[in-house]
């Protein structure tokens, strides 16, 4: 087949890029390496969109969860990927969970049979030098592509080792007993939100890490080595009791405005995205479990009703510093025939993958047509996923992240945490109406009964 678009990787974002710029016309080629001799550590077929971990979408409440709030704008557009969720989801309460294995199958069918595709069992070993392309191999890219895609941008512009912080809500923070302020109140002074610990409350931390229950690395992760720069908080708290107040919860430099003093010990938080609504837990990279994580860091004194927006871990993955390499439809600037889409843009989760992956072609389809597509409001969750990839991050920092509200612009006065979000989700749904009307986009009704 002569095509109009190559798409690389056959996960859930490629497959949905393959779909949406089949449906727009354009002939596709889907290279896609499993099942022509290559496969990786974490799959066990050559099925497309093949959900290696969780089985879940989700939330599908859109009512008053960011989550829901996509999984309704992306039915809107017409998502392959969530017709087949819908088509076999499996008893989960509100979430959506889906039979991964009839998931897959139902993805895998669709992609193949439609006449404007031709699936490649093939192993792409370097960025094509011309070419609409979009590049959709996710945290699992093959060594050879990476090295290519590592000369295009920049070895330090990706990333093999996933390190994540936990990040918070700013809002949820008690600023009772937190205090902005910058070491030696440096830069302008009020750079970070500190939380102070006295002797008492940093010991029964550190024991609390030490106790608490951690994840075991993947066997496909186990060859991948910690780096000093990346060490699991509570690898350093095995360390020795001082060896956090000596490094990230140093209190050097930081006077308590309740005391006028330093205290004992401090957890800083660095503004994580544009909008100041998230804030990064510095050094608070872990393998404790999520239960753990939530218990434990919420005995960090003004962060005892934190709500969190990601909780930390670490793992292997490779995605590249998309708010500095990316332009505003996802192109590479130094290359911009080649689009990225899924988790290599520093997306977070199936689902976000998947989106990323339908704005990508959205956005190809429109250049290959000679026309204009213009991305949704950041009002939206599609808007508000796609500008923190493209520019809303913070380059230097930049950590995969789930759709959350706090990409969002905020919604400002006082007011319950659940009339807040559903505030969220009727202004998403009135600007994703009115943009789509504007737009003159295709909506196509797949709301499940």
């Amino acid at each position: 087949m002569t095509y109009n678009v190559h798409i690389i990787g056959g996960g859930l974002a490629g497959s949905e890029a393959a779909w949406q710029l089949a449906q727009a016309g354009l002939k596709v080629r889907l290279s896609e390496m499993r099942g022509g001799g290559d496969t990786t550590p974490a799959h066990e077929s050559d099925r497309l969109a093949e959900m290696v971990c969780s089985n879940s979408f989700r939330s599908d409440d859109a009512a008053s969860n960011a989550v829901g709030l996509l999984h309704q704008e992306m039915r809107r557009l017409g998502s392959l990927i969530m017709r087949c969720a819908d088509e076999h989801r499996v008893p989960a309460g509100s979430a959506l969970a889906v039979d991964r294995e009839l998931f897959a199958q139902s993805v895998t069918d669709a992609v193949a049979n439609h006449p404007n595709i031709e699936i490649a069992r093939e192993r792409i070993d370097a960025l094509p030098e011309s070419g609409m392309t979009i590049v959709a191999t996710g945290p699992l890219t093959g060594s050879a592509l990476a090295e290519s895609i590592a000369a295009a941008t920049g070895r330090d512009a990706l990333a093999f080792f996933d390190a994540i912080a936990p990040i918070v809500h700013k809002d949820s923070i008690d600023f009772d007993v937190a205090w902005f302020q910058s070491r030696w109140d440096k830069g302008d002074g009020k750079d970070y939100i500190n939380c102070p610990m006295d002797k008492s409350q940093y010991e029964a931390f550190i024991q609390a890490l030490n106790d608490g229950e951690k994840t075991e690395f993947k066997d496909w992760e186990k060859d991948t080595p910690y780096f000093e720069g990346c060490m699991p908080i509570e690898v350093m708290a095995e360390r020795g009791i001082d060896t956090l107040r000596h490094g990230p919860m140093k209190p050097v430099g930081l006077d308590d405005p309740r005391t006028g003093r330093w205290p004992h010990a401090v957890v800083q938080l660095r503004q994580d995205n544009a909008l100041g609504t998230l804030w990064n837990m510095v050094g608070f990279q872990t393998k404790l479990k999520y239960g753990a994580q939530t218990e434990i860091f919420r005995k960090i004194p003004g962060l005892e009703k934190a709500e969190f927006a990601r909780l930390g871990g670490i793992h292997r993955n490779s995605f590249i510093r998309s708010p500095e390499l990316l332009d505003s439809e996802l192109r590479l600037k130094s290359m911009p025939h080649i689009r990225f889409a899924g988790q290599i843009t520093g997306c977070e989760g199936y689902l976000e993958s998947a989106a990323v992956g339908l704005m990508a072609a959205r956005f190809a389809a429109a250049e290959a047509n000679g026309e204009t597509f213009v991305a949704p409001p950041v009002e939206t969750a599609f808007g508000a996923l796609l500008g923190h990839i493209t520019g809303g991050a913070q380059a230097d920092t930049y950590q995969p992240m789930n759709i959350n509200f706090g990409l969002m612009p905020p919604i400002e006065g006082k007011m319950k945490k659940a009339v807040r979000r559903l505030k969220y989700t009727e202004r998403a749904r009135a600007a994703f109406a009115d943009w789509s009307e504007r737009q003159g986009v295709s909506i196509k009704a797949l709301e499940p009964a």
